[in-house]
């Protein structure tokens, strides 16, 4: 007995194609989620939230875009994961620039010229309460 729509092989067993209409994973999208909660866990440093992040948006991209065209499943997956590789980007950034404008700011400069030329520990004390005077004022 014959099956017409499934094709013989030379051993005379019916094949099937069981894969006929599934469609397949969608890596990007996984890997876009996982990227972008690592970047918004790790958002304090540079590796985290900038790395992390913009490869997590990069990913949710290409995730979104297969899924979108039919290729592949979970579009919302993809979206996700760009999103919250943004987030990750966007804090990290944020943190960056926070540390940017302390570090160039003169009370900063007075504290840094101040610790270098304290020769003992109680003038380095006495140079941090002047940094913190000069912060909350």
């Amino acid at each position: 007995m014959s099956f017409s729509h499934h094709p013989q092989t030379p051993d005379g067993y019916a094949q099937t194609h069981h894969d006929a209409g599934v469609k397949r994973s969608n890596g990007p999208a996984v890997t876009a989620l996982v990227l972008g909660v690592a970047a918004l866990l790790l958002f304090w440093t540079v590796f985290g939230g900038i790395v992390l992040g913009l490869l997590a948006v990069v990913f949710g991209i290409v995730g979104a875009r297969k899924a979108r065209g039919g290729r592949a499943p979970h579009g919302k997956m993809s979206i996700i994961g760009a999103v919250l590789g943004a987030l990750g980007l966007i804090a990290s950034a944020v943190i960056i620039a926070i540390g940017a404008s302390i570090l160039n700011s003169d009370e900063f400069k007075n504290f840094d010229d101040c610790v270098q030329h304290a020769d003992t520990q109680s003038e380095r004390d006495a140079c941090a309460k002047d940094f913190d005077r000069d912060l909350n004022n």
